[in-house]
C-alpha cells in the first residue's frame, strides 16, 4: 500500500465541487495511513486543471491526456484509468460519488478485481469506510481486503471541499494507450437534472423549511429569512411532495445532500431521511415547536417556540445588524 490515488472530474473545463470534497477525504486517509497522495485527471488539454491542483498538498498531479478523453465515454475512461492504476500501484483509489463515476467506476474495480466501496460517508481507524443503509436508517462499516487497491467513492457532502491543505505538487503526464475501435458509445450531452435546478450542494447558507410552516401562503415567512441571510431556500420531502417548493429544493436522501457553513431548519422535525441530507452541514440552527423533534439531536442551536413568532424576530435582528 504504497499510495492514495484521488481521480478528479471536471466539467466544463472546472474541477467539480465534490472532486474537491473527495480530495479532502484522500488527504484524512492519508494523514491516518502516513501515505502520500497523488491526482490524476483524465480529458485532454488538461494544463489549466492540472496547475489548479499544483496548488495541494499533493505528491504529485497526472494529467492522463489523450484526445480520446475530450469527452467522457466509459470505454475511453476505464482503458485509461486502469493503465494509469497498474502503472501506479496505488493501495486505495478514490472517486467523487458522482453519476459519470457510478457509470465508470465498478467497470474499472472489475477489471482489477476488486469492487468498489461506493458512497462512502466517514472513514474511520483501520481504515474502516462507513455508507449508510436503508435510506440512512443503519451504518455498515467496511474494510478492504486481499491484494489490489481498495477502490472508494465519497459521497457529496460528507467531506469540506474546504478542508483540502493547500500546498506544491509536481506535474507528470500520463498518455494511455486508446484505440478509436475501443469506444463503443458516442458521447453525447453531459447529464443534467434539470434545466432549472438549484445547486443546494454548493449553498454556503441555507434557510429550510419543513411541516410546520402549516400552508404554501406562509412560506413569505421564510423566504423573507433566507433574503436577509443571503441564503437559498430549501425544504423537506413533504413540502416539495405538496407541490408548495419545486423538487429541486428538497434536502435529503431522495434530494440534495448538502454541506453549508449554515443551515437553519424552520419547522423540520428531522426524520432521518433529512439528516441524511444536512449531516455535512457546518452549523445547524433548529427552529421547531416541538421540544422533543429529532432535529435537535443534531443542532448546535435550537430554538424551541413558534416559527411565525422566532422566525420575523431573527428576520429583523439580520436587518438591523446590516444596517
Amino acid at each position: 500500500m504504497s499510495s492514495i490515488l484521488v481521480v478528479i472530474e471536471q466539467r466544463e473545463a472546472r474541477i467539480s465541487r465534490i472532486s474537491w470534497e473527495a480530495l479532502a477525504a484522500a488527504q484524512s486517509l492519508g494523514a491516518q495511513l502516513s501515505l502520500p497522495v497523488a491526482a490524476a485527471i483524465p480529458g485532454a488539454q488538461t494544463e489549466s486543471l492540472a496547475a489548479e491542483l499544483a496548488g495541494k498538498a499533493l505528491a504529485k498531479v497526472v494529467r492522463v491526456e489523450h484526445p480520446l478523453l475530450s469527452a467522457y465515454t466509459p470505454d475511453g475512461f476505464t482503458s485509461a484509468l486502469e493503465q494509469l492504476v497498474r502503472a501506479e500501484q496505488p493501495g486505495y483509489v478514490l472517486f467523487p460519488h458522482s453519476y459519470q463515476v457510478r457509470d465508470y467506476a465498478p467497470a474499472l474495480a472489475a477489471r482489477l478485481g476488486q469492487v468498489l466501496i461506493g458512497d462512502v460517508t466517514g472513514i474511520g481507524d483501520g481504515p474502516t469506510f462507513s455508507r449508510q443503509l436503508m435510506q440512512g436508517r443503519l451504518n455498515g462499516a467496511y474494510r478492504h481486503s486481499g491484494a489490489g487497491p481498495c477502490f472508494i467513492s465519497v459521497q457529496s457532502g460528507a467531506f469540506h471541499a474546504d478542508a483540502v491543505q493547500a500546498g506544491s505538487a509536481q506535474i507528470a503526464l500520463f498518455t494511455p494507450t486508446i484505440e478509436a475501435a475501443q469506444i463503443r458509445t458516442r458521447p453525447g450531452e453531459p447529464f443534467r437534472g434539470s434545466a432549472q435546478t438549484v445547486d443546494l450542494g454548493s449553498a454556503q447558507f441555507i434557510v429550510s423549511v419543513g411541516r410546520g410552516i402549516k400552508g404554501a401562503e406562509n412560506l413569505p415567512v421564510v423566504e423573507e429569512l433566507a433574503a436577509a441571510l443571503g441564503a437559498e431556500l430549501a425544504a423537506s420531502r413533504p413540502i416539495c411532495d405538496n407541490g408548495w417548493l419545486p423538487m429541486e429544493r428538497q434536502v435529503g436522501s431522495s434530494g440534495q445532500t448538502v454541506s453549508p457553513k449554515l443551515y437553519v431548519a424552520v419547522g423540520i422535525s428531522g426524520a432521518i431521511q433529512h439528516l441524511v441530507g444536512i449531516k455535512g452541514s457546518q452549523c445547524v440552527v433548529a427552529i421547531n415547536k416541538d421540544p422533543d423533534a429529532p432535529i435537535f439531536e443534531v443542532a448546535d442551536y435550537g430554538i424551541v417556540g413558534d416559527l411565525f413568532e422566532v422566525v420575523p424576530a431573527i428576520t429583523e435582528a439580520v436587518k438591523a445588524a446590516k444596517q
